[in-house]
């Protein structure tokens, strides 16, 4: 038996990020993801003809967030101040944490200008930590198209952050 607020209601943060994601907004983000609950909420009597309500969610999460960014033109914002660094090092001098907080900046900004699907594929996989079966129903894209996503996406980076000689 499926419970929203013990199987739903966990979800949030991690389909905020997959809306933030692909929004590029915090507000806008925020938004998809109470419309979210609300759209799972209001399906609340198929709950168990559903295969697997994660998927379902976060399905329901990207195609919000993408016709809210489609409908706003939200192209351009930027993740920039909107996420942490999560890997300082209690060794490094200042020097190098400031060396490590920009390369950082860098690798988001260029995350920040990939194709929607590229971005969203890598944010699933490399954050989440989703399966590429799991990514592949929440896109409605095949398993070869995710990894194709993501191959381009993870070499379009590492292209444009070594060209950029830091």
């Amino acid at each position: 038996m499926i419970s929203f607020r013990n199987d739903i209601l966990p979800l949030k943060d991690k389909l905020y990020r997959l809306a933030l994601r692909i929004t590029l907004n915090p507000a806008d983000a925020e938004d998809v993801v109470q419309e979210t609950m609300i759209k799972v909420w209001n399906k609340r009597n198929s709950w168990d003809q559903i295969e697997n309500i994660t998927t379902f969610c976060f399905t329901i999460c990207r195609n919000l967030a993408v016709d809210k960014t489609r409908y706003m033109g939200n192209q351009t914002l930027s993740l920039e101040n909107e996420i942490d660094p999560s890997d300082e090092s209690h060794h490094a001098n200042p020097e190098e944490q400031t060396v490590q907080r920009d390369r950082i900046r860098v690798v988001r900004q260029l995350i920040n200008q990939l194709p929607e699907k590229q971005r969203s594929c890598m944010q699933l996989r490399d954050i989440e930590g989703k399966s590429y079966k799991d990514i592949a129903a929440i896109l409605e894209i095949s398993e070869e198209q995710v990894k194709v996503n993501i191959f381009r996406a993870r070499q379009t980076i590492k292209e444009k952050f070594y060209s950029l000689d830091l």
